[in-house]
């Protein structure tokens, strides 16, 4: 049997970045580049050890969120992942 390993992870605004709010006060996301947070991406490589270490196992990431959301699985997708 398929061990199945699900992690679930977020997209966050580049704390780097030159941050701005809207006018309702929350982040203003559209000039703002955004990463798989650095805990999730530590999630992510302790589940692709694990499966590493199973006979069968697979590793599937899932977020929700904004449209660019879509780049935080591509990145766990680039460390490993099996699916997003």
């Amino acid at each position: 049997m398929t061990m199945r390993i699900v992690v679930s992870v977020k997209y966050v605004p580049d704390a780097t970045g030159d941050r701005r709010f809207a006018e309702d006060l929350t982040v203003d996301r559209d000039d703002v580049d955004g990463l798989l947070s650095e805990l999730d991406e530590y999630a992510v490589e302790q589940a692709l050890q694990i499966a590493e270490a199973a006979d069968d196992a697979e590793v599937t990431v899932v977020t929700v969120g904004p449209e660019d959301a879509k780049d935080a699985l591509r990145k766990a997708l680039s460390m490993g992942a099996d699916k997003a």
